[in-house]
């Protein structure tokens, strides 16, 4: 019987598919190193992408005026009956977003509340504890029911706080640079790199009224000036994020009741960000990785004495012994 000949796979060229596929590799090296540090298995993250892309599916399906599980399955390529499994399960995540870390509200205020600023503007110096003008009233108005004593270790631990004589704190900045991998670090990771990813995405189907986005980069930047950059952008990122709050704070309009039911809302923010990161250039030479890479051991005494004993030569010898 003739052999039948199987088709090769079909490879369909699509750039822009390919480039996507890159993007997402990228994106998902740090996620998968998150993953890695708070003990998330690959199964739960592959889990959670099946979810996440079924509900992202039908919301896009829903918005162009349909609403078929079918559509749903072809879209993603899941099986037509988890994509209902998982459209009649609860999704606790969908919508609900973060709002300002505690942290964050307890500095803004401070900044900003005139019940406790100094005489000349500048967040004034407060006792830590105190029932009118103190670190205590500030915190237990924003702080969201965080105790005193947790939110001064917090902003002290970020160096946000000095702590003074006489049970004293002063504000040494605006901006707290949170650290550490605790549960609302990684929150503020999920709500910044939600909001990040949805300008970029924004732009790229709406070319008319693009949102702002713009990086300063330099691929071969020197050693001895890192360090004086950093600061530098750090004191130009807090006075511009400093800007960007008192202008958003005159943009609030106090809601009418009549009103509030009819306008919708809308969330507005900016964000500044660092980044830094080693560049691998070093060249090696092709022996030095084959001298470093690690070589099989295998026993070769039985084969030794196995051709010892066909060598006729030396089975001449072994008669002679014997």
């Amino acid at each position: 019987m003739p052999r039948l000949r199987t088709q090769p796979p079909l490879r369909i060229n699509d750039p822009l598919r390919e480039a996507t596929v890159v993007a997402l590799k990228r994106i998902i090296d740090p996620l998968v190193s998150l993953m890695l540090d708070a003990g998330v298995t690959v199964r739960e993250f592959s889990q959670l992408v099946r979810e996440r892309a079924v509900r992202v599916a039908a919301k896009r399906i829903c918005k162009e005026g349909g609403n078929s599980n079918s559509r749903v399955a072809i879209v993603t390529g899941l099986p037509r009956s988890e994509v209902a499994r998982i459209l009649k399960s609860d999704d606790v995540s969908s919508t609900k977003r973060l709002g300002q870390h505690p942290a964050r509200r307890v500095l803004a205020a401070w900044f900003e509340n005139p019940r406790f600023l100094a005489a000349n503007g500048d967040p004034g110096i407060l006792p830590i504890f105190g029932k009118r003008r103190s670190f205590e009233q500030l915190v237990a108005m924003h702080g969201g029911g965080i105790p005193v004593r947790a939110m001064l270790d917090e902003l002290t631990q970020i160096d946000a706080v000095e702590r003074l004589a006489d049970q004293r704190v002063r504000a040494k900045s605006r901006i707290p640079i949170l650290t550490g991998l605790t549960s609302g670090t990684i929150a503020v990771i999920g709500e910044r790199t939600r909001d990040l990813l949805e300008t970029l995405t924004t732009n790229l189907r709406n070319t008319t009224k693009p949102l702002f986005e713009g990086t300063a980069l330099v691929d071969e930047a020197n050693h001895e000036l890192i360090s004086l950059i950093r600061r530098e952008i750090a004191e130009q990122g807090a006075n511009f994020i400093t800007s960007a709050n008192a202008l958003f704070n005159r943009s609030r309009v106090k809601q009418v009741r009549s009103a509030s039911k009819t306008l919708p809302k809308c969330r507005l923010g900016v964000t500044v960000y660092y980044f830094q990161d080693e560049i691998d250039n070093v060249v090696r030479p092709e022996n030095q990785t084959a001298r470093g890479r690690r070589k099989n051991l295998q026993r070769k005494r039985l084969a030794t004495n196995r051709n010892r004993v066909e060598d006729p030569s030396h089975q001449a010898v072994l008669k002679d012994q014997l």
